[in-house]
C-alpha cells in the first residue's frame, strides 16, 4: 500500500487543476467530503485553493450506514448528502465544489440541485495522489472532447462489434451526451479527474444486442482484469443472460443477482476513453485500496459500457457496473471513432 501524505509535487498538482478551473482570489469553494473520504486528498485540496486566495470552507458528513446486501463500489453516486437540504445550499451557494466523497456526485440525487444554482463541481477521484499526479489534466484534450460530446449529441446509432463477438445497437434519439477533460470552467457544469471521456445515456429501450468481454477486459467494481471470457445478451436495454465458463462469469451474475433488483441489470451508460495517458494495465501496478480505477474508464479507445442507474430511462438502483473493453470498433451513424481500440480522426491526436 503506497504512503498517503502531503508532498510538494501533489500539492503542485492540485493547484495547477484548480488554476485550470480558473479558481481565482476571493471566490468561495466548498470542499465536500465524508468521515471515510481519503484525507490526504481532502488536505491537498484544501492546501491548494489556499494558494490560490479562495475562500475555503468545509462541508464533512458521516458516512452513511451500509443498507445494501453487497459491498458498493465505483458508482459515481454517493449517498453521503442524504438529501439534507442545509448541505445541498450551501453547495450550491459555492462558486465551486470540491467533491471528495467516496463514490462521487456523478449520478447523486442531489447533483441537479447544486448545479442549479450555478455552482460547477470538481470531482476528485478516490485515487491515491500519485495516480492523479501522472493524470493531469492536458487542456489539449478539452476540445478534443467536447467534439466528440457534439457527434453523440448529433447522431441517430451507435453500434459497436469486436472480433470477440461484441455487437450492439444503441438507438441515441434522446440520449444525453456527457464529456470531461479533467477539469471545470463552466458555470453548473460537472467533471471528473482523471478525466478523458465521451459517453451518452440512452433512454428506455434503446440498447440490444450481445457484449463479449474477453480476456484482459475489465470489471472495475471488482478491480479486475478477466481471465476469462463474459458474454452478456442485453434486451431492450437489459442484460437477460450472462454467459461464461470461468470464474468471472460466475462472479458477475451473483453481483447482479445479490441485489434482488431489475434495474441493476439496466444499462447505464456507454462511450469511449479519449485520454491519451491513461493506462489499460495500470490496475497490475496498484493495491485496490489505491485506486479507484477512474484511469481505466479513459484509457483511449477503451468502449465502456456501465450497468445500473440511468434517470434518463427513469431507473434508479445501487447494483452497478462499470466495464472497459478493448479492441473494440465503435460506430456513429457508420462512420468510426474508434477501430479495434485505436481512436480515430479528427477525435485523435
Amino acid at each position: 500500500m503506497l504512503v498517503e501524505q502531503i508532498e510538494h509535487k501533489w500539492l503542485d498538482s492540485f493547484r495547477k487543476v484548480f488554476a485550470l478551473c480558473a479558481v481565482m482570489p476571493g471566490d468561495r469553494v466548498a470542499i465536500l467530503s465524508e468521515t471515510l473520504s481519503r484525507a490526504v486528498n481532502v488536505k491537498l485540496a484544501e492546501l491548494a485553493l489556499l494558494d490560490l486566495g479562495a475562500q475555503v470552507f468545509h462541508v464533512v458528513l458521516p458516512t452513511p450506514r451500509q443498507k445494501d446486501p453487497v459491498p458498493v463500489r465505483s458508482t459515481g453516486s454517493s449517498q453521503a448528502i442524504a438529501g439534507n437540504e442545509s448541505v445541498v445550499a450551501a453547495l450550491r451557494s459555492s462558486a465551486l465544489v470540491v467533491d471528495c466523497t467516496v463514490e462521487g456526485l456523478l449520478h447523486a440525487a442531489e447533483l441537479k440541485a447544486i448545479l442549479s444554482g450555478g455552482a460547477r463541481v470538481m470531482m476528485i477521484s478516490n485515487e491515491h495522489p500519485e495516480i492523479l499526479e501522472r493524470l493531469m489534466p492536458d487542456p489539449a484534450l478539452q476540445a478534443k472532447v467536447a467534439q466528440g460530446v457534439r457527434l453523440l449529441d448529433q447522431a441517430r446509432e451507435m453500434r459497436v462489434t469486436s472480433a470477440a463477438g461484441t455487437d450492439l445497437v444503441i438507438n441515441l434519439a434522446g440520449a444525453p451526451a456527457r464529456g470531461s477533460a479533467g477539469f471545470v470552467t463552466e458555470p453548473g457544469k460537472v467533471s471528473y479527474w482523471p478525466g478523458g471521456l465521451c459517453l451518452c445515456f440512452p433512454t428506455a429501450g434503446s440498447v440490444n444486442g450481445t457484449v463479449v468481454m474477453d480476456v484482459g477486459d475489465v470489471n472495475l467494481t471488482f478491480k479486475k482484469y478477466l481471465d476469462s471470457r463474459i458474454t452478456l445478451t442485453i434486451t431492450n436495454d437489459f442484460v437477460t443472460d450472462i454467459s461464461g465458463e470461468g470464474l468471472d462469469a460466475q462472479l458477475m451474475a451473483s453481483y447482479f443477482a445479490a441485489w434482488n433488483d431489475p434495474n441493476a441489470y439496466g444499462v447505464s451508460h456507454v462511450g469511449w476513453g479519449m485520454n491519451p495517458a491513461a493506462r489499460w494495465d495500470a490496475l497490475a501496478m496498484y493495491d485496490k485500496h489505491d485506486t479507484n480505477g477512474t484511469e481505466l474508464r479513459a484509457f483511449a479507445g477503451n468502449f465502456l459500457i456501465s450497468t445500473g442507474a440511468n434517470e434518463h430511462a427513469n431507473r434508479f438502483t445501487s447494483g452497478h457496473f462499470d466495464l472497459p473493453l478493448r479492441h473494440c470498433t465503435v460506430s456513429i451513424d457508420g462512420v468510426d471513432v474508434v477501430r479495434n481500440g485505436v481512436v480515430q480522426p479528427p477525435l485523435a491526436g
